[in-house]
């Protein structure tokens, strides 16, 4: 059952990791201007921070069964609805929705792991789901770009959607066994006021680090291009940094060194990740040989490795059943907040590809020291 989660959370960042590709060239296509085309890629992670919160709340309502198989089967319909957009403020719309509707997804699937799992392999069991993701961030964007250089946009979408449709029939009989239902503890738990997950000290260093792992990323996808051609590259030798990013960070995910995420207590893997991601975007900055930029890429790999498992397994451990999908709702929040903040800032700040990733380094630094040293005297 497990597996078939993992299997889901696969297909979920997929369908995110293949629109990267697409969505700017789909949008041009109905005639939309560059604002609203900006403002077509920004909606899915305005709504999808949405769908999340909403998610973690009515998991821990009625359980991450019925939300997981909801979000599986609304997500295959909002990808099928790409066809009927005509013009850029229909497409507008539908990016809306779909957003909403895949938010529902990840903090359930998560929730469903957290909950089943044992209690000395949840930071496993966290680094293998992060395999999978690392392995969507590899194969989306690939299989996007090939079969709509091929067909079109909209044909790749409907692609994802079948894909979402079957699996959405598949885990109507494979997980409703485990359907945790709304008993008396969840409806108490679900009464708490919010803020109480904010009192929580882990549960705070969760949600910075994944809000600071992904502005990271956002920089990343934003600046490395504009590095990768100042140094008189192409798009493709982009590309080829950040697959090997992901391929250093599934490796790691799936060898022995997994077992590590229950050996070594989450919040020294936690600095340790932090520290790496942050020399390795200083070293970024400075570098002009495009050799050291693919090192300084596996090393990014490295700490991105270290902090994903890191922070979900403070999560785990800072919760309980009855509480962990509203957490797990505004821990992938704030992954979307992340991305955005992380382009806009910098972009915001007209700072140069050299600048950007420097700014982002010494502000990972900056962040690791008050995730490591945060003190609360107020904890739930």
């Amino acid at each position: 059952m497990r597996i078939f989660v993992y299997i889901i959370i696969f297909f979920s960042f997929f369908d995110l990791f293949s629109q990267l590709p697409i969505m700017t060239p789909l949008a041009g296509s109905l005639g939309a201007t560059p604002f609203v085309t900006g403002l077509a890629v920004g909606m899915f992670s305005f709504s999808n921070m949405i769908g999340n919160i909403a998610s973690g709340f009515l998991t821990d309502k009625k359980g991450p069964f019925l939300i997981l198989l909801a979000g599986l089967l609304l997500t295959s319909v909002s990808l099928f609805l790409y066809q009927l957009a005509f013009d850029p403020l229909l497409l507008l719309f539908v990016r809306f929705i779909h957003g909403l509707h895949a938010g529902l997804i990840v903090p359930a699937a998560f929730t469903f792991i957290a909950n089943t799992a044992a209690k000395n392999e949840k930071g496993r069991g966290v680094a293998l789901s992060g395999a999978f993701i690392g392995m969507a961030a590899i194969m989306g964007p690939a299989f996007s770009g090939i079969l709509a250089s091929r067909t079109n946009e909209v044909t790749v979408l409907q692609a994802t959607g079948f894909a979402m449709l079957i699996l959405g029939v598949l885990a109507f009989f494979i997980l409703r066994k485990k359907t945790i239902d709304a008993r008396p503890a969840a409806r108490k738990e679900a009464k708490r006021p919010v803020r109480q997950l904010f009192r929580n000290r882990p549960i705070v260093k969760a949600f910075s680090g994944a809000f600071f792992l992904m502005f990271s990323q956002g920089v990343l996808a934003y600046m490395l291009p504009l590095k990768v051609e100042a140094l008189g590259n192409d798009t493709q030798t982009g590309g080829m940094l950040l697959s090997t990013f992901g391929v250093v960070a599934v490796l790691i995910f799936v060898l022995p060194t997994n077992r590590l995420f229950d050996r070594v207590k989450p919040l020294n893997t936690l600095v340790f990740g932090m520290l790496t991601m942050a020399v390795s975007m200083i070293c970024i900055s400075f570098s002009m040989s495009l050799s050291l930029l693919f090192v300084l890429m596996a090393l990014y790999g490295t700490g991105f490795a270290f902090l994903f498992p890191s922070i979900n397994s403070l999560l785990i451990e800072s919760t309980t059943d009855e509480n962990r999908g509203k957490a797990y709702g505004y821990f992938y929040a704030f992954f979307s907040i992340g991305v955005v903040a992380g382009s806009g800032i910098t972009g915001l700040l007209e700072l140069s590809a050299n600048g950007g990733f420097l700014f982002t380094g010494i502000l990972l630094i900056v962040a690791t020291a008050f995730i490591k040293f945060f003190k609360n005297p107020v904890e739930a």
